[in-house]
């Protein structure tokens, strides 16, 4: 059993906002059934731009519906520059954190809100943006995610990495690309 906070436990056992958004001015979905977590974000916005009503739902472990219910209650109210600055870390803070092995959750929610935010500022309608390079095709995690949260979390180590992201959790042929990636980011020399 993991070991969740009080207000992870309130979050999993009384999510907050869950559902669905009609006609939300964003809207975004990320992760895969198949990989075990998938998360569909939704935004509307008031007349002064500002976040009125998020809403998700989510398909995943405790943590991935806790961290899904705090992003809705952390972005209403802000604008969407303001949402764009929330981490993944601050997630899990609000939740007064998470088990390492957990983190790729809070990183879903990232990723679910910075789409929907992209998708309503373009007017597209994309998942995920697939011109991204994948390195783990097991969990469909690219390139340049790996390197973002690296580089937002310090992370220094290719477990922590698969804890942040899944990348390396599945056939674990993406491990030395991840080692790689964690040595030119934390400047170790070859």
């Amino acid at each position: 059993m993991w070991n969740y906070t009080e207000k992870t436990l309130d979050h999993f056992r009384n999510p907050r906002n869950v559902g669905k958004i009609d006609n939300p001015d964003g809207t975004a979905t990320v992760g895969s059934l198949a990989c075990g977590d998938a998360l569909t974000f939704q935004f509307k916005l008031d007349a002064e731009g500002k976040i009125k009503e998020a809403k998700f739902q989510t398909f995943g472990c405790a943590s991935a519906i806790a961290s899904s219910s705090a992003l809705t209650e952390m972005v209403i109210g802000k604008t969407l520059a303001e949402a764009k600055t929330i981490t993944n870390q601050q997630i899990a803070d609000y939740l007064g954190g998470l088990p390492p092995q957990k983190m790729h959750c809070s990183v879903m929610g990232r990723e679910a809100l910075e789409a929907a935010i992209k998708n309503y500022e373009t007017g597209e309608n994309a998942d995920r943006n697939l011109e991204d390079t994948m390195l783990c095709t097991c969990y469909n995690v690219s390139e340049n995610e790996v390197r973002r949260v690296i580089s937002e979390n310090g992370l220094t180590t290719v477990e922590e990495v698969t804890n942040f992201t899944k990348a390396g959790g599945g056939c674990g042929r993406c491990k030395p690309k991840i080692q790689k990636i964690l040595d030119e980011i934390n400047g170790v020399r070859p």
